[in-house]
């Protein structure tokens, strides 16, 4: 064998066998892989599980909502809810496992493209050093360095076949980067799942402890008797009819200047729904709960509830700057919005949420539509677990202290001229 044939043998047999070497070292990566696919898998399988006994849980929450209002129900309402939540918290901790373990996957991926791509590009450039080297001879320097046509033949078959194995195996390269890429955008992805679900499992514990404080708050105050807690409701019910009547009268008085030309057209749908699962309980206006309530004095629901078992995700109707939050439950006895959330937003509309379990933003942030913006609950006066929405003319509504009140004295709401209120459901 002459030294051009025995350089380009050489050199198939270095690449072959360094192909062989660079697969020999990634058994373990590909073990591990294997390993963690298997894993994903049975996370996967408890996640289903949990979806379903969830499902379950407030299917039986949907139940009690339809039952009358006592103490048994309420206290049933609590303890289904801590369940339903627990679960979740194992469903969410399941999801962070196998985030973390599909994390690991890509890790493990991404290192052994990275290797086979570097090992497969030197020797790509050592092969086509040697192809550059045995083509730079002539056909004449071929044909005298061989005493037989035979062999001239052979060399020229063996070279052209080497030239497809390294083609093949420039493409298999290419292949590997394109991949290489897309696992590192998934991990990228992945890494920001898990922050995401970290911080629902955080929020998750709050909701049952909020639900396990109220539970404990309404036992203590009724002494477990059903009597107890009738006269629990009527003095609520009293104290919100106080309310209104003091924020109808402060209302009444508001003279503040608006342009409807400053807001959209009714009927414009410019508004998403603030919850994923939407059911309404009352409308706005004068429907019949706002008529025989004697402190509507005829103005009339000045929102709409929605159906929301405590711990609900409550949604950003539309991209805003959240104009004030507050809690009207600091004052003993104030029965009104509780927790509430009020989002300025940039067509001349603002929105306001309230009887939270948790307000999830600050004020002055900016927020994109449907952000979760905080938990639906059952604070200020509420009969049940529910979402109160409300639309304003941005223009025609303020946030202030309620400085003149029996029971609300010194919380922060917001006021609005009556003008201003609109009915939500001209723009969702």
């Amino acid at each position: 064998m002459n030294v051009r044939n025995r350089t380009l043998h050489i050199c198939c047999i270095g690449y072959i066998s360094v192909f062989l070497l660079l697969f020999g070292t990634i058994t373990y990566a590909a073990s591990r892989i294997e390993e963690l696919k298997g894993s994903i898998t049975n996370r996967n399988s408890e996640i289903e599980r949990l979806e379903k006994e969830i499902k379950q849980y407030e299917q039986q929450l949907v139940g009690i909502s339809k039952e009358k209002n006592t103490l048994k129900n309420t206290i049933r309402t609590f303890d289904v809810s801590i369940r339903k939540f627990n679960s979740d918290i194992s469903f969410t901790q399941n999801k962070i496992t196998k985030t973390a373990y599909t994390i690991e996957k890509l890790v493990l991926s991404i290192t052994e493209k990275e290797e086979k791509i570097k090992q497969n590009e030197n020797t790509l450039a050592a092969a086509l050093r040697s192809i550059n080297e045995a083509e730079s001879h002539t056909l004449m320097e071929l044909v005298l360095a061989h005493s037989k046509l035979s062999e001239i033949w052979n060399e020229l078959a063996n070279m052209e076949q080497f030239q497809v194995v390294v083609n093949k195996n420039l493409a298999s390269l290419k292949s590997l980067k394109e991949e290489l890429v897309e696992n590192k955008v998934q991990e990228q992805q992945r890494k920001k799942e898990l922050v995401t679900y970290k911080n629902e499992l955080d929020d998750k514990k709050e909701i049952v402890e909020y639900n396990r404080v109220e539970k404990n708050k309404v036992l203590k105050t009724t002494e477990s008797k059903e009597t107890s807690y009738a006269e629990m409701l009527a003095d609520k019910k009293q104290k919100k009819e106080e309310f209104l009547a003091e924020l109808l009268e402060l209302e009444s008085q508001l003279q503040l200047e608006i342009d409807p030309s400053a807001f959209p057209e009714p009927g414009s749908k410019v508004l998403a729904w603030p919850l994923d699962d939407v059911l309404i309980t009352q409308y706005f206006g004068n429907t019949e709960f706002a008529q025989t309530t004697s402190a509507y004095k005829g103005q009339g629901h000045n929102g709409i509830d929605f159906r929301a078992s405590s711990g609900t995700k409550v949604k950003a109707a539309l991209a805003g700057t959240v104009e004030a939050i507050g809690n009207t439950d600091i004052a003993p006895g104030c029965y009104s919005y509780g927790k509430w959330i009020l989002i300025r937003h940039k067509n001349g509309l603002s929105t306001m949420y309230a009887h939270l379990s948790i307000i999830k933003v600050a004020q002055g942030q900016e927020v994109a539509t449907s952000d979760t913006i905080g938990f639906s609950g059952n604070t200020g006066y509420s009969t049940g677990p529910h979402l109160h929405f409300t639309v304003y003319a941005t223009q025609g509504v303020r946030v202030q202290q309620f400085s003149k009140s029996i029971n609300c004295k010194n919380t922060t709401i917001p006021i609005a001229d009556l003008k201003a209120y609109i009915n939500p459901l001209s723009y969702l």
